[in-house]
């Protein structure tokens, strides 16, 4: 499959060094389907701004349940959370949820996402670490945004389009309709038959031997009902995008971005093989509607430009790009700073220099030209509050990176914090500061409200390991395996923490037997999630047979 252009495959993230990480096993009953249902379509968006009510959909037609759907994710999404490129990165991750969550709010608004599908899905988006410009959607409400993508694009409207088709193809469940229309057919049969027609363009002779004879028409079938569901979600996905705000001419503008991403490996040949209109295509048609969409709500919001190019430098960074790319990065960064005057103000391209220009040079372990970055860039940002908070962060990164714990610690306002970012990254500082009492007391009021982020009970865990709390912190450590879906490792370590308490090394804390009753009843609970997920392991081997 390395022959494959990765914007086909990425739906489940079918990459050559990833299958060989035994995703492919996981998911090998439906990886077929998926690749042609077109979940990833390089957010391909461009139709008009119109209500769901307005213009039919293609029919649910699914016999496929929301509950499997959302078990088939889970099982896909515990294979990414496990893969070394998954990343949690809060701060890029509070900005990436900024965009998301108004077009999860306007989706609703649209009737597009039901009730139901809201409570059983997932609703959560991952960022990987891939230098490609892609997003993928994933049964079960899961979607993933390549740090590449978010380091190519110019404007949050552009992500924005990009996340809105990817969530109306969650929403209009055309995964579970396409496994539906084809639950006849071998599904082996099927993955072979679409790999080998997407390979078409780029290589005829890989794909006669995946086509041939009749499978060549059923292929042909599977592809048009995957272009009817890309044009669903790009009629939807443009709705939900105006709707919640942005600008609808982030549209064309991300789709000739695509367009010149692919030119290396897209000719443009072998449309009619192509699960995706062709782009030229969807970019004249961007342009032609954009006339009759309304103008964005969210383009006068002071310093919205300046964050967008910091979390588009810090996705580069993220993206391990490699020295030369990081040392190129700094180089920019003194650049720009040679060339501003004293009294220059911010604009978002030099708030772009500086915050790569620092963050990279930590990377590097330059600290002191980090350090001298972000305390320029702080500088400058005090008139910019979207600005000035990601560039706090930045420099309490910094400082703990340079090993100046004390300033870092000094520069934190942890018991202010009101985002997921504050909280994390001022939580590092504080446990390296040796404050971990204040850390654990403000986790836990956290972990209360948000139960599923594994940060957060990784920190907290550190934070009751370091007070001498050992069962607190190995619940803590299991709970975050929880939040990630491996039931088998949170259950071992729920065993762990039975032990400690049992033979009486619990722990300094007086509560021990409540510790105890917490851990009891969460054992229960994980084992009978492991039992679950041990019989449908069973069932999809029998189905593999």
């Amino acid at each position: 499959m390395s022959h494959l252009p990765s914007q086909n495959c990425v739906t489940m993230m079918t990459r050559s060094r990833v299958l060989s990480r035994g995703w492919m096993s996981r998911v090998s009953l439906v990886c077929g389907l998926m690749l042609a249902a077109g979940s990833v379509s390089q957010a391909q968006l461009s139709m008009p701004p119109v209500r769901s009510s307005q213009l039919p959909s293609l029919g649910d037609g699914s016999d496929f349940s929301a509950a499997k759907e959302r078990r088939l994710g889970d099982r896909i999404a515990l294979s990414i959370f496990r893969d070394p490129d998954y990343i949690d990165d809060p701060v890029l991750g509070d900005y990436v949820q900024g965009i998301w969550q108004p077009l999860m709010a306007a989706a609703r608004a649209r009737g597009e996402l039901s009730v139901e599908l809201e409570e059983r899905f997932a609703w959560k988006v991952m960022l990987v670490r891939d230098r490609s410009v892609n997003a993928f959607a994933l049964p079960g409400g899961y979607l993933g945004v390549h740090t590449g993508l978010i380091a190519v694009v110019s404007s949050p409207d552009e992500l924005a389009a990009v996340m809105g088709h990817e969530l109306s193809h969650v929403t209009q469940r055309h995964i579970s309709r396409l496994m539906t229309q084809q639950q006849q057919q071998m599904p082996w049969v099927i993955g072979a038959m679409i790999l080998g027609a997407l390979a078409a363009s780029k290589n005829p002779e890989a794909a006669n031997v995946a086509i041939v004879g009749g499978q060549a028409v059923a292929a042909q079938g599977q592809l048009n009902f995957s272009r009817d569901m890309e044009r669903e979600a790009d009629r939807v996905g443009f709705g939900v995008m105006v709707d919640a705000g942005f600008e609808a001419s982030g549209v064309s503008a991300m789709f000739e971005k695509l367009q010149q991403a692919s030119r290396l490996n897209d000719n443009g040949s072998f449309p009619y093989l192509r699960s995706h209109p062709l782009t030229t295509q969807r970019i004249a048609e961007a342009r032609a509607r954009i006339q009759t969409a309304p103008p964005s709500v969210l383009q006068a919001v002071p310093g919205n430009a300046h964050l967008h190019s910091m979390m588009s430098a810090r996705a580069r960074v993220l993206g391990d790009p490699g020295v030369d790319e990081l040392r190129h990065m700094v180089d920019e960064a003194q650049r720009a700073v040679s060339a501003a005057s004293p009294a220059a103000v911010l604009t978002p391209a030099l708030a772009g220099s500086l915050y790569g220009g620092a963050f990279a040079a930590s990377r590097l372990r330059e600290h002191a030209l980090a350090r001298s970055f972000a305390a320029r860039l702080k500088a400058l940002a005090a008139k910019v509050p979207v600005a000035f908070s990601a560039t706090h962060l930045l420099v309490v990164e910094v400082d703990v990176g340079a090993g100046k714990i004390a300033e870092a610690a000094a520069e934190s306002r942890f018991a202010s914090a009101n985002s997921r970012a504050e909280l994390m990254v001022q939580a590092r500082a504080l446990l390296a500061a040796g404050r971990a009492a204040e850390v654990s007391d403000k986790l836990q009021t956290w972990v209360v409200m948000h139960p599923k982020d594994a940060l957060a009970w990784q920190l907290l865990s550190d934070a009751w390991g370091r007070q001498n709390q050992f069962s607190r912190a190995v619940r803590a450590e299991a709970e975050s395996r929880v939040a990630q879906l491996d039931y088998p490792a949170a259950l071992d370590r729920l065993r762990a923490a039975q032990e400690l308490l049992r033979s009486g090394r619990g722990g300094a804390d007086q509560n021990m037997h409540i510790e105890s009753s917490i851990v009891d009843t969460r054992t229960r609970q994980v084992a009978l999630l492991v039992r679950e997920q041990s019989l449908e392991d069973k069932v999809d081997r029998k189905l593999q047979r």
